[in-house]
């Protein structure tokens, strides 16, 4: 599944020597290139963060909770 296409952008990325060979392992063992999978990656960390945003405007007219209020809450519970 290569996702490099015509209107891909070039950029230079640092990684540790760590993650660099495990990626570079990865790559071999996958047939994929490292972009490719460092483009799998960010996506998914990319569409991760719009369902946590998602999630947020929903719930932006419930009323806030003190940090007082929910271990009390908790307490009540027997959760703690």
């Amino acid at each position: 599944m290569a996702l490099m296409t015509t209107e891909s952008k070039r950029v230079t990325v640092y990684f540790n020597a760590d993650l660099h060979k495990a990626l570079k392992l990865k790559s071999v063992q996958t047939s994929r290139s490292v972009s490719d999978l460092v483009n799998v990656a960010v996506c998914k960390a990319l569409a991760e963060d719009a369902e946590d945003l998602s999630a947020f405007d929903q719930r932006a007219d419930e009323p806030l909770m003190s940090y007082e209020e929910m271990i009390e809450r908790l307490k009540e519970d027997g959760r703690i």
